[in-house]
């Protein structure tokens, strides 16, 4: 997590401008640094130098934490390089801001190229253990953190490493009951692949990774965006794009259709299908068709995406028809098409209480979102999370539910104005935060629109993952008496970003230095506190999923330490504190005799124990023994649980699986990643593990239908975390109307119980 760098979930969407990528799998020529890059460098330095919120000069010292992010980019879990190569780099470790300066950036592209030779070298050793077997009854372990570990001395001891690492890969796939000749083709090809995406990585890739251990070695939340990563940046924040409307995934050489959008030009046809490969891509009724088999994923995307109302023409391989199989070619003309995904969206959940039954309302968030483009432009229906919660709240009403929750668990922020704008939805009028830039100089942001959209009883959903603007939300909501915080305490990032266009600052006419997502302010809350380090803790605490040290703003080395202004002019609407108490007993009587919640509680803690263990034995009966508990502690906690659990529409699962080899590039940043640690281990957003067990497949490498519908199992399971979060906001509506008096203490001063 360390290194993602912001959250672009739209990278892999059909969508605007045509490009031809500029490495194929089959070239392996030396990566060189472009006088473009050497400018952008220059312009990059001058900002952060200068007007960052905590700026720090281009020295040594600088060059020094520049070098240790690079290679930590590079190699973070240190698989490749041997402490002779770290040792041969030394001599730039101090001379990178030089590097810059002198618009010399060939140090960080020369280093780039030793790790593309020693990536090549330790597949190529990979491969070649494919053709002798293993001894499984030995006694020996794989340590698959490595982030922590010193470099290896020579390649003899790489070549120790990656022989437990494929063994490890190997054995996966025997437990999951694959047989020997199979389990070699897969991971001859898995290796295979991973170094055709090595070898397609560009200059514009290696350069946005040598310039984001530059921004993030002043603060974790400053970053560089090429001219690609931007413009998915500005699809995410918008969620729209003018393409097809399709979701694509690399699958082995192919790209594949992952899903079709509703609504969009591919929906329309009715001729793509999930899981349908895309061989070739042509421009306009009669462009040439170009082979894209075996190209970057995001160069495909380039291909297809277009300017509303213009022609694409994609050549389809079916999904059932074999390598050989006929081909289909599709014409399709683009449009804007909405990416609903991370789009706002309600649902009801009934919680029954003896003889009563409640309705409680939920609008799931998962960003802050906002088309500032349209919105700039005067355009009455730009795509907005406020706009579009405001009309789930009057669906919700319609509905006669008693309560809302506002599930904000992996919302990891966005538009500052949007979180200003929803508060105002739960508040009459007033501040919601308070901001500080570098000079000390102290604004507010404040709700000026009177009246709100729900005044009843209101509870704000909150993890680990919470971050930013949903930090923003949740603590105005707490400082105001308005709703109870439940879940988690939050990520703790109490830091304002801009986006610098580095090219209207250079007046280049296209698209060429980049842009600068550039911490400038930081944020309090209006009662004077901050959620910087220590983030917004919750009213009423759920088990922990994740540790502070582990992920979170306290995890960063670097972070802004906490610190407090003056509170703002703001007066609560209402008091809670009452309550509060009578809403945990009620939760901790009816947890500790729910049996689900009880296996929540205890798959955390089991998660928790993997998450510390380092190693993992490679020998097949302990491995057996292992796999055996697991499943028995699984099927036993289910039993107890009952085995029919009720779906939950629209349920949120976020799944780690660190088993996947990644894609050389990081499929939301576009940045260099190191290979992943090869633990299989899955845990759902809700604590719960996943029916199914570990296939010792990555996700490019299932057929994308099974793979959907693994997923669509998960989402089958009820979110017992939102249910219980339910429960309370039941619990609220139940004692409101049980005692006037405390309903006129915690509901909004001059408004009723029943909204």
């Amino acid at each position: 997590m360390r290194r993602i760098v912001l959250s672009v979930a739209f990278a892999a969407v059909f969508g605007a401008a045509t490009a031809k990528p500029t490495e194929t799998p089959e070239s392996s020529v030396l990566l060189k640094p472009t006088t473009d890059q050497a400018e952008a460098a220059i312009w990059a330095m001058r900002f952060l130098s200068r007007f960052h919120y905590k700026p720090m000069p281009l020295d040594d010292a600088m060059s020094e934490k520049i070098f240790d992010g690079y290679v930590d980019g590079l190699d973070g879990d240190h698989l490749f390089f041997t402490r002779a190569d770290i040792d041969t780099f030394a001599a730039a470790r101090d001379k990178l801001d030089d590097a810059i300066f002198e618009r010399d950036l060939n140090a960080p592209f020369t280093i780039f190229n030793l790790y593309q030779k020693r990536v090549g070298e330790r597949l190529a050793y990979s491969r070649e253990l494919l053709a002798k077997p293993f001894d499984f009854s030995k006694q020996e372990t794989y340590e698959f953190e490595r982030a922590k570990a010193p470099w290896a001395k020579d390649s003899a001891e790489l070549d120790d490493l990656w022989r437990k690492r494929v063994k490890n890969d190997w054995l996966r796939l025997k437990l999951a009951g694959k047989a020997d000749k199979d389990i070699r083709e897969t991971l001859d090809k898995r290796y295979s692949n991973y170094m055709d995406r090595i070898r397609q990585l560009n200059s514009e890739d290696v350069f946005q990774t040598f310039m984001n251990a530059y921004a993030m070695a002043i603060e974790p939340h400053t970053n560089y965006l090429s001219p690609r990563a931007s413009a998915n940046f500005d699809i995410a924040m918008k969620l729209s794009l003018e393409g097809i409307g399709a979701v694509l995934q690399r699958q082995d050489e192919y790209t594949a259709i992952r899903e079709i959008i509703p609504g969009g030009p591919a929906a329309i046809s009715g001729k793509l299908k999930a899981g349908d490969r895309v061989v070739g891509v042509g421009q306009g009724d009669s462009g040439p068709m170009t082979d894209v088999i075996g190209w970057r994923l995001d160069d495909v995307v380039d291909k297809i995406r277009g300017a509303k109302g213009t022609v694409v023409r994609v050549e389809i391989l079916p999904e059932a028809a074999g390598p050989d199989g006929k081909h289909e070619i599709l014409t399709l003309t683009r449009n804007k098409v909405s990416v609903e995904e991370q789009a706002a969206k309600k649902s009801v959940i009934d919680i029954k209480n003896g003889d009563t039954s409640r309705k409680v309302g939920v609008i799931s968030l998962p960003t802050f979102y906002q088309d500032f483009d349209a919105r700039r432009r005067g355009d009455g229906n730009y795509k907005s999370a406020t706009r579009d919660v405001e009309r789930l709240l009057g669906e919700l009403r319609e509905e006669k539910v008693e309560g809302i929750v506002v599930d904000l668990r992996n919302n990891g922020g966005g538009s500052l104005d949007e979180a200003t704008d929803l508060t105002g939805l739960f508040i009459d009028k007033g501040p919601v935060v308070q901001i500080r830039d570098a000079g000390g100089r102290v604004e507010e942001k404040s709700d000026r629109r009177a009246g709100a959209s729900w005044t009843g009883p209101l509870a704000v959903l909150v993890n680990r993952s919470s971050a930013s603007a949903s930090e923003i939300f949740a603590a105005a909501i707490q400082d105001y008496g308005r709703g109870v915080i439940i879940g988690e305490p939050t990520f703790g990032k109490g830091t304002v970003q801009n986006l610098l266009n580095m090219d209207d600052m250079a007046r280049n006419e296209k698209p060429t230095y980049g842009d600068l997502k550039m911490t400038v302010q930081q944020f309090f809350r209006i009662d004077g506190g901050s959620t910087q380090l220590r983030g917004v803790v919750p009213d009423i605490n759920f088990p922990l999923t994740v540790a502070a040290e582990d992920f979170g703003e306290s995890s960063y080395d670097n972070a802004l330490p906490w610190t407090s202004i003056a509170k703002a002019d703001y007066a609560p609407v209402a008091d809670l504190k009452p309550m509060v108490p009578l809403l945990i007993a009620r939760h901790e009587a009816r947890t500790s005799k729910e049996p689900e919640w009880q296996n929540f509680e205890s798959d955390i803690a089991d998660a928790k124990k993997m998450r510390d263990e380092k190693m993992i034995s490679l020998n097949e009966q302990v491995r057996i023994k292992e796999r055996d508990e697991q499943e028995a502690k699984r099927k036993a906690r289910e039993a107890l649980a009952g085995e029919t659990l009720p779906a939950k529409p629209g349920a949120a699962v976020a799944t780690t699986d660190a088993s996947k080899v990644p894609s050389a590039i990081d499929p939301k940043t576009g940045t260099l990643v190191p290979a992943a640690d090869a633990k299989s281990e899955k845990v759902l957003a809700d604590g719960t593990k996943p029916p199914s067990e570990d296939d010792g497949l990555q996700a490019d490498e299932r057929s994308i239908q099974s793979d959907l519908k693994r997923e669509q199992e998960r989402k089958t399971r009820r979110d017992i975390v939102l249910n219980e979060a339910a429960h309370i906001v039941a619990d609220e509506a139940e004692l409101i109307r049980s005692d006037t008096k405390l309903a006129a203490r915690i509901l909004p001063q001059s408004t009723d119980a029943a909204n």
